[in-house]
């Protein structure tokens, strides 16, 4: 049985429910279609543990990782098109975040600050991070030290909690919470925006065929669509998908190359 997975966001209950439910759209049109589709989404293995499992279906994954480590092991599908601040269409920058009784006023004066990174693979919680700071580093150094979160929400409390001064942020993570559960925002402020970027693309494995990857896309983009899934749409923020391109998500690549260039390779 094909396996399938929508564990970038899922960290919330009502994000879950949602989920589950959009799950259930996709399901059913893509057996309408002909294929066999999971009754479930798989919340056993890990988030990444999937990407490269045989039996793939469907998954998320993370832009940076995509072009670091999956490019040519797996297939685009599409990626999410979110009405959530902090982006336009498929494009979207991380936010900066400080505790709300952090007095400074733009990232200069974070220098020395501890920052928060939620692991060294993420796109918005260090690729993006890197690139809003690496005009700013004076020899491959910037902060005092990097924390290692491990995910979004514990660089939130990190921050809220005093472990680390500056965090980096997934919007459409920001977002959701925001939605659904403001309270875990609560004693941290936005104050800075990062360099954009193409959004957490949908991905099958390697050897899907054209006509299954097309299938992917109609049944994701009709659920979408359908006023059925009004409530589970509208509480994961998805108004669309749009069709990406290797050469799309090679700019978060750029980035990388941009560092290395510039002597900070690696957010310091």
């Amino acid at each position: 049985m094909p396996r399938a997975s929508l564990a970038m966001y899922d960290s919330v209950s009502p994000v879950q429910a949602a989920n589950d439910r959009i799950w259930q759209g996709i399901r059913d049109r893509l057996r309408a279609a002909g294929y066999e589709a999971p009754e479930a989404l798989d919340r056993v293995i890990s988030y990444d543990g999937i990407w490269l499992q045989p039996d793939l279906m469907l998954a998320q994954t993370c832009g940076y990782p995509y072009v670091s480590q999956l490019k040519g092991k797996v297939r685009l599908v599409a990626t999410p098109v979110f009405d959530f601040a902090g982006g336009k269409g498929t494009e979207r920058v991380s936010f900066i975040i400080v505790a709300d009784s952090c007095e400074a006023e733009s990232l200069e004066d974070l220098r020395g600050a501890v920052a928060s990174v939620n692991d060294w693979g993420s796109n918005s919680g260090m690729n993006l991070f890197r690139a809003a700071i690496m005009p700013l580093a004076r020899d491959g150094k910037f902060f005092s030290r990097i924390h290692i979160s491990g995910g979004h929400l514990p660089s939130i409390k990190a921050v809220q909690d005093g472990q680390a001064d500056v965090a980096s942020i997934d919007t459409v993570t920001w977002g959701m919470l925001a939605r659904h559960r403001p309270d875990m925002l609560k004693g941290v402020r936005i104050l800075a925006e990062s360099p954009s970027g193409p959004g957490l693309p949908y991905i099958t494995r390697l050897d899907a065929s054209d006509a299954e990857v097309e299938a992917l896309r109609k049944a994701i983009a009709d659920t979408i669509a359908d006023p059925a899934y009004a409530g589970a749409v509208s509480a994961l923020g998805l108004t669309g998908i749009e069709v990406l391109t290797d050469e799309d998500y090679d700019r978060l690549d750029a980035y990388r190359r941009e560092a290395e260039r510039l002597g900070y390779p690696i957010i310091a």
